[in-house]
């Protein structure tokens, strides 16, 4: 399932949901100490090792990151996501999420189910490939390596 032409690097997009722009300040002993922009540096630059060509980015807005599951959807391109605290309850990014062609997988940088129990839920696990939570910033790297995979598949 690849939207790259033959001899090109596949198009992956990571979109991040609320508050994940405020990382290395946003409670750094759940979330790291590692901020938005290393984040960026790091996806970028895993994806450059793996030949696919990362494109991360980050919103507070729902319907924006449905109109990029819509783009991803429409493009064939995979998708990495961390919806944030839309994961527990946006059942238009699940629907979203769910007309995908090409992987999705959903990431999180702490464990859900070892926090409070509203996060324990997902409604984009579901349709998603596969879900990464519990490692950090590596947590993406994980899933990077993990899509790569798929794509290679």
């Amino acid at each position: 399932m690849s939207g790259a032409p033959a001899g090109a690097r596949q198009r992956v997009l990571v979109l991040n949901g609320p508050n994940l722009g405020r990382l290395g300040s946003r409670e750094p002993d759940v979330y790291g100490a590692t901020s938005y922009a290393g984040l960026v540096t790091e996806c970028t630059a895993l994806g450059a090792e793996l030949g696919l060509d990362v494109e991360v980015r980050e919103t507070n807005d729902e319907g924006e990151i449905i109109r990029w599951l819509h783009e991803a959807a429409d493009g064939r391109i995979p998708v990495v996501i961390n919806p944030g605290a839309f994961t527990h309850y946006s059942y238009g990014m699940r629907d979203a999420a769910a007309q995908r062609t090409a992987p999705l997988i959903e990431v999180h940088i702490s464990n859900p189910h070892a926090r409070e129990e509203f996060r324990h839920n997902s409604v984009i696990a579901a349709v998603a490939t596969g879900t990464v939570a519990g490692f950090g910033i590596g947590s993406y790297r994980l899933a990077l390596r993990a899509l790569a995979d798929e794509l290679a598949g």
